[in-house]
């Protein structure tokens, strides 16, 4: 990978861009093991404070609420996330081996800490977004914050994949219906693995598994002449 690479959100989930200053990338670093030890409901701005050694005054000069703060942390996640499958597929000429890579990519996302970005963790953040990243949407604001913009960065990536997925069969109807789906399943499965094993088949710590049965998904849907469409078949 480059030496550094710079992520960096446009939309209004903060007042003040956290990466332009070390106060900024401390607070978005210590937000991220705060909700990984405490979970979204028991953070507060007071005990993030607390933790920096600053003031609650100072984290409201990023962020309004704990809601875009975690809005923001998740969209950084996917922004990053999109950058790492781009980097690991770009001199992979076959679409169905790129498509493959990827879902690999996407499930080992929270094995390793990547080097390039020194203030987060990317291990850590990929638990707080398998366990919070659906309270940033299911709330009653959704249609206005994805107006805001807040949602840009997984439809980015949501829709490079429905490319992807036209690429090995340009009839399939229904490319960013299955990526979504997929990627949601990669975390739900996941959090179904560490806390309600019933639900699944697969074990927490069995990535591959994982990745063996989001690639039977897509594979066995994208290969179907059920879901054709029509007009393209003629």
């Amino acid at each position: 990978m480059a030496a550094n690479i710079h992520i960096s959100l446009k939309h209004q989930s903060y007042l003040r861009d956290p990466e332009s200053t070390e106060l900024g990338k401390t607070i978005i670093a210590q937000s991220i093991n705060l909700l990984d030890e405490l979970g979204f409901e028991d953070f507060t701005f007071r005990k993030l404070a607390a933790a920096i050694g600053s003031t609650e005054a100072s984290v409201y000069r990023y962020f309004e609420n704990k809601h875009k703060l975690l809005a923001y942390l998740v969209s950084w996640y996917w922004a990053w996330l999109d950058y790492l499958v781009t980097f690991q597929t770009h001199n992979i000429p076959d679409p169905r081996e790129r498509m493959s890579r990827a879902i690999e990519v996407i499930v080992k996302a929270g094995q390793n800490d990547d080097p390039t970005i020194v203030y987060i963790d990317e291990r850590v953040l990929h638990r707080v977004v398998v366990a919070e990243s659906a309270k940033v949407h299911h709330t009653k604001e959704v249609d206005a914050e994805n107006k805001a913009g807040y949602f840009l960065e997984l439809k980015h990536f949501c829709h490079s994949l429905a490319l992807l997925i036209l690429e090995i069969n340009p009839a399939y109807s229904y490319p960013h219906a299955l990526v979504s789906t997929m990627l949601e399943a990669a975390h739900q499965q996941l959090f179904y693995a560490q806390h309600l094993p019933s639900l699944t088949d697969v074990k927490a710590d069995r990535y591959n598994e994982t990745a063996d049965f989001l690639k039977h998904i897509v594979f066995a849907v994208v290969d179907s002449k059920k879901h054709a469409n029509p007009e393209q078949n003629g």
